[in-house]
């Protein structure tokens, strides 16, 4: 079997395109001393234009209402920020105001509300400063302020305290801008739900009026014969394009059935057609089928389409885990990746959880080419197929899933771990080995215990704390799972 040159996912696959992460910017300080100290509001709408700068370098759409003075200009600037819709709104305290100024923006926008105080340094000249250069270091002032007041209006406070140049605060405002990114892409977000429950697995079910009024997302339910129509109009020379396509992504196992590998591609080109036509950000499935038929068969052929989708940031998810097609999709909203997986063993030699999946896999977390292997049986599942196949990358990760609590409510669940390099099951898995720092079966009896579900998210990096910020916007709870520090 003759292999094309791989080339990286990045330059074959067309990325979704989504609307930006849109950030809200209004900054302010007193009015009452402009006229007392003519050289500081110049000195703070610099400050302003730097801060402005830094955000829009985040590669997010800025919405900057400029500098008020008075909660006159507060008003006016909330009508135009509810207006723009943001994902977040960031009030700079460049000095001093009163929290009258900073109250109506939160309260109109309906939007969760950053403060930033950054000083111009890290510290004054005290020997040489004046009251209108001390002013100007003042952001820090009204941070209590602000806070009790929108603790008593029922408004969450979020805030970043530091100095203008200080790039540990500026890594804390990223958090809440790859936050903001998660919010975004899910208040617009589109699931697709297709086919039904893995028949058993409880806790899978998720209740769809509940993703719309956590996350704002829609839920599509679909019908396998909505993909079974798509496929069925997929030309050969289609499906011979798909086959070429895949060779560049994988390689390919002599365990491959070449039967098996075209009706995977054409399979491929059908979901494509599905998540355009319904347009699509996520999709979960399963169909158990029954002796050969096609629904059957198109469950089987699902692997190699999906784990495409996935690359191209259309996260799918087997089973019908909704759930984790959400996380998934958070995951990749922070580029973090995102892959479906469970827990497959303990190694206690190593001290290693062994995690992986069959079905569809997320090819930014591949360690080396991906590979297509042959499957004559699906564990647990009916049908037969190319299942993809790699070990993930060495370096720190993020199990990421969403819970459902007993009165409804999602919760965001994280832990962050080391994958190891090491052995691994040969069996068209993604599969990991990841060190949490303790115990493998203390860890499972800790993350077993938040709430979590049989599947989650696998990404990259450790991202607790972007999730954790992530949640706080949604208003969610978090819980993150640590053994040894981590």
């Amino acid at each position: 079997m003759t292999e094309s040159p791989r080339r990286p996912a990045g330059e074959l696959l067309v990325p979704k395109r989504r609307t930006p992460t849109r950030i809200g910017l209004v900054s302010g300080g007193l009015g009452a001393y402009w006229p007392q100290f003519p050289g500081l509001l110049p000195q703070l709408r610099e400050s302003a234009r730097y801060v402005t700068g830094r955000f829009t370098e985040l590669g997010v759409d800025v919405v900057d209402v400029g500098f008020i003075s008075d909660a006159q200009e507060a008003g006016v600037a909330a009508e135009k920020l509810r207006v723009a819709d943001c994902d977040l709104i960031v009030v700079f305290l460049a000095t001093y105001l009163t929290s009258s100024m900073v109250l109506p923006i939160a309260r109109k926008s309906k939007t969760p509300v950053l403060v930033i105080d950054l000083q111009p340094t890290e510290a004054m000249d005290h020997a040489n400063f004046d009251t209108g250069q001390w002013l100007a270091y003042c952001g820090q002032c009204p941070v209590p302020e602000v806070a009790n007041v929108f603790r008593r209006a029922g408004i969450p406070f979020r805030s970043v305290s530091g100095y203008l140049r200080q790039e540990s605060a500026w890594d804390r405002i990223r958090q809440w801008v790859h936050a903001a990114g998660v919010r975004a892409t899910l208040r617009t977000a589109r699931h697709g739900l297709m086919g039904h429950l893995y028949p058993g697995m409880l806790d899978v079910s998720t209740d769809l009026t509940r993703v719309e009024a956590t996350f704002g997302s829609h839920v599509e339910v679909l019908e396998f014969d909505d993909l079974r129509e798509r496929v069925n109009e997929v030309t050969d020379a289609q499906v011979a394009d798909r086959m070429d396509l895949a060779r560049q992504l994988f390689r390919l196992d002599e365990s491959v059935n070449e039967d098996d590998f075209a009706w995977g591609a054409k399979v491929s080109v059908g979901l494509d057609r599905l998540v355009e036509d319904f347009d699509l950000d996520s999709v979960a499935y399963y169909h158990r089928g029954l002796a050969g038929e096609q629904h059957e068969r198109l469950g089987a052929g699902m692997i190699l389409g999906a784990s495409i989708l996935t690359a191209r940031g259309i996260p799918m998810a087997g089973e019908y885990e909704l759930r984790t097609s959400i996380a998934m999709l958070a995951g990749h909203a922070i580029g973090a990746g995102g892959s479906f997986t469970e827990i497959q063993a303990l190694n206690f030699f190593d001290g290693v959880v062994e995690m992986g999946h069959d079905g569809p896999a997320h090819l930014a977390v591949s360690a080396t080419d991906p590979l297509l292997r042959g499957l004559g049986v699906y564990h647990g599942k009916r049908g037969w197929g190319v299942s993809v196949e790699f070990d993930v990358r060495p370096g720190p990760v993020t199990t990421f899933g969403v819970g459902q609590d007993p009165d409804g409510s999602f919760v965001f669940i994280t832990s962050e771990g080391e994958v190891t390099p090491g052995p691994l099951l040969a069996i068209g898995n993604t599969t990991s080995r990841v060190d949490f720092g303790g115990d493998p079966g203390v860890w499972v009896d800790e993350w077993s215990q938040t709430g979590i579900g049989h599947h989650w998210a696998l990404c990259l990096g450790h991202r607790a704390s972007d999730l954790k910020a992530a949640a706080n916007l949604l208003g969610i709870e978090h819980r993150h799972v640590t053994l040894g520090g981590r």
